[in-house]
């Protein structure tokens, strides 16, 4: 039998209950992940909320959520009050988990008075998930990968 002090998983105790719903809870208030944002626009009526996809250009022609606003972090400070509204909050993407634009975007925004959440996953979860997309080519839409989503129905979570 491992002991807790030979257990990497049970080294460093599990936090008690209420600490662990609290630290959960505020994750939710900075976080989306992708099929909540998906099923919200799919929803019919205002979602309450406006996509925005902080990547280049370059990025964004690639392909990016229909709907979504176009404006990248280093833009954020100088056009933001252009694009968007502080009175709707704003769900920040970029290309993925191993990108921070999202976050930097969500920073940025959240300086500026916005009220902000992080879409977690970013594009390249989107787009493995099998959620639409455009691209300056027209609407694409990939299988979803098993691996991220499942096949048919939703996940459950």
């Amino acid at each position: 039998m491992i002991t807790n002090t030979e257990n990497p998983v049970l080294r460093v105790a599990p936090a008690a209950p209420a600490e662990a719903a609290a630290h959960f809870r505020a994750s939710l208030v900075f976080h989306a992940d992708v099929s909540d944002v998906a099923a919200a626009l799919a929803a019919d009526g205002d979602p309450g909320f406006v996509v925005l996809d902080s990547r280049s250009t370059e990025s964004w022609d690639q392909g990016h959520i229909p709907g979504a606003v176009h404006l990248p972090t280093a833009l954020i400070p100088e056009q933001a009050e252009q694009l968007l509204d502080k009175s709707v909050p704003v769900v920040t993407y970029c290309w993925g988990p191993g990108c921070n634009g999202a976050t930097r975007a969500a920073l940025a925004l959240a300086e500026l008075g916005y009220r902000v959440k992080e879409m977690l996953g970013g594009f390249e979860y989107w787009a493995r998930e099998g959620f639409e997309y455009e691209t300056w080519q027209g609407r694409e839409r990939r299988p979803a990968d098993p691996l991220t989503a499942p096949v048919e129905g939703d996940c459950g979570c």
